[in-house]
């Protein structure tokens, strides 16, 4: 396999110093890494992106995420191992990525049930994370970004070429 356009984000740097200063503005927030993460490796399932689901499970994997979590994230209304305010993010992150399937997209008792695990700040950063996601998604799985393919040395060009656009 190989991907139909180098990533766009490399070819255009002022995108990429964008979209990370945008994750940087949500990492601030205090919405847990962790949550973040799970909350991206779902919304990579929903939307088929082979490379972020490879990024994301390897993130999870650094923050000493179990085993049993990751395999079972696809499915996890019928498990036992997410936290209730983790399922509460995880069903408003489906939601929101998923607006066109019912005429409420984001029903009030999705959100109700979000925002009675995380504060005002917190949900207005786990909106702008599955905006993110999903366009992370939308930018790989258009141009076939393929899993395993994106070196650390691209990561740096790309970080640089950023920095350099400052």
């Amino acid at each position: 396999m190989q991907s139909r356009l180098n990533h766009p984000v490399f070819l255009l740097p002022d995108a990429y110093k964008a979209l990370m200063a945008l994750n940087g503005a949500v990492q601030k927030t205090g919405l847990s890494h962790q949550t973040q993460e799970l909350v991206n490796m779902r919304v990579s399932q929903i939307n088929g992106c082979g490379a972020c689901l490879e990024f994301h499970a390897r993130e999870l994997a650094k923050l000493g995420e179990k085993t049993e979590r990751l395999l079972t994230l696809a499915g996890w209304r019928e498990t036992t191992y997410f936290t209730p305010a983790e399922r509460a993010a995880l069903a408003f992150a489906e939601a929101a990525t998923r607006l066109a399937d019912r005429a409420e997209a984001v029903s009030d008792e999705i959100w109700a049930e979000t925002a009675r695990h995380y504060s005002e700040t917190e949900l207005a950063a786990l909106v702008v994370q599955v905006g993110m996601i999903n366009l992370w998604n939308r930018l790989n799985v258009t141009t076939g970004q393929v899993a395993g393919k994106l070196s650390e040395a691209e990561v740096k060009a790309a970080q640089a070429a950023a920095t350099n656009a400052a």
